[in-house]
């Protein structure tokens, strides 16, 4: 027997207005999606463990059968790991995402759904200019990028996802361990 595991991460979003109300998802003619329902078996499961972030990484993982209680770290060891950057017991993975900011206030989560060429030019450059032994940037995929530290140099360090603060001012969020801690400066 096989199986298909179809999951519509991200696909709630929020009504809208000039949709009387309704969201994209319920707007959308969804013919395929529709048939695939009617001829399998759909339910909902609770994904995500209590204690746990409400993301899209701890519920893959534990939709693939990995316990997050043993096995999530956040979410940028599994950027390192899709992007085949070997973590040493002792680095410290960061989700790196390039954003926008307008007056000091988070405008984009995505730096404008930045292509991952001029992605790659600004975290190469950022690597070149503030790359250390102890700290690296890696170029992903559009916006989504990773720096690692060794030395579990920031293992303590607190950050929010950028799209969890759109529109926010940016100074309320910036880690206590302040990036600047990172890198000697002369």
């Amino acid at each position: 027997m096989k199986y298909a595991v179809l999951i519509g991460d991200g696909m709630a979003d929020y009504p809208i207005k000039e949709l009387g109300g309704r969201t994209i998802l319920q707007a959308a003619q969804t013919p395929a999606m529709d048939s695939i329902a009617a001829r399998g078996k759909a339910g909902l499961a609770k994904t995500v463990p209590d204690g746990f972030p409400p993301g899209s990484d701890v519920a893959n993982m534990s939709i693939l059968g990995y316990d997050p209680a043993i096995y999530y770290s956040g979410r940028a060891p599994l950027e390192a790991a899709s992007m085949g950057v070997a973590l040493a017991a002792d680095d410290v993975a960061f989700r790196c995402n390039l954003i926008t900011i307008e007056n000091g206030m988070i405008k984009d989560y995505s730096a404008g759904h930045i292509s991952s060429d001029e992605a790659e030019i600004l975290i190469d450059t950022l690597d070149s200019e503030l790359g250390t032994e102890k700290v690296r940037f890696y170029p992903g995929i559009s916006y989504r990028h990773l720096i690692v530290s060794g030395n579990n140099l920031g293992a303590k360090t607190e950050c929010t996802p950028p799209h969890d603060i759109t529109g926010e001012k940016k100074d309320n969020y910036l880690p206590e361990e302040r990036m600047g801690s990172f890198f000697q400066v002369d």
